[in-house]
């Protein structure tokens, strides 16, 4: 092998190296945690969340709320999300769930590409999903990497890796609480 080859291939490895060492943790390093979390216990009824969206660079661009109705019939859950973010925008995201059994599950929503897939161990969820997100006039397929950790009956929080092409775009922290005297931010329509 020449000394242009092994120089250039060297280069190649490191990046793919420095990758790797980001992978982050298997999902059943949760499996032993408690409380467990059994998705469609916790996503059923309402549920209120607070979060924000820092860049890459850790400034927080964006605050929100969320007021959820979530149901459940049989394998299928229905999952009405809406949005309220600081700067006055409101939005609406529904996802429409399947309990694949065993911890596994998938989802769609009217701007998710394809499919959404995820699966719980112990008290962890891990949800994997591609967002069409409008950014100025234009649209881009943006990678969602969600993490999401049940800390008690009525908390959970979620951390998402959002990424395009490999690049780190950002990340979104969620607080979920299911206590029932938590106001909504929403009106009635």
């Amino acid at each position: 092998m020449d000394k242009h080859r092994r120089i250039f291939l060297g280069a190649l490895a490191v990046p793919a190296l420095g990758l790797s060492a980001c992978a982050g943790p298997a999902l059943l390093t949760y499996q032993n945690e408690q409380p467990k979390l059994v998705l469609r216990d916790y996503f059923n009824g309402q549920l209120k969340a607070w979060g924000m969206f820092t860049d890459r660079f850790g400034k927080v661009v964006k605050r929100f709320s969320v007021d959820m109705a979530c149901e459940w019939t049989g394998n299928q859950g229905v999952f009405d999300e809406h949005f309220v973010y600081s700067d006055g925008t409101l939005q609406r995201r529904v996802w429409h769930m399947i309990d694949e059994g065993d911890g596994r599950y998938q989802g769609r929503a009217d701007d998710v590409v394809g499919q959404a897939n995820g699966q719980t161990s112990g008290n962890a969820f891990r949800w994997q999903y591609t967002l069409a997100l409008a950014v100025g006039e234009q649209t881009w397929n943006v990678e969602f990497d969600d993490w999401m950790y049940l800390m008690d009956e009525q908390t959970m929080l979620n951390k998402s890796k959002m990424s395009k092409w490999g690049i780190d775009l950002g990340e979104v922290t969620l607080a979920f609480s299911k206590t029932p005297n938590v106001r909504s931010s929403v009106k009635s329509s």
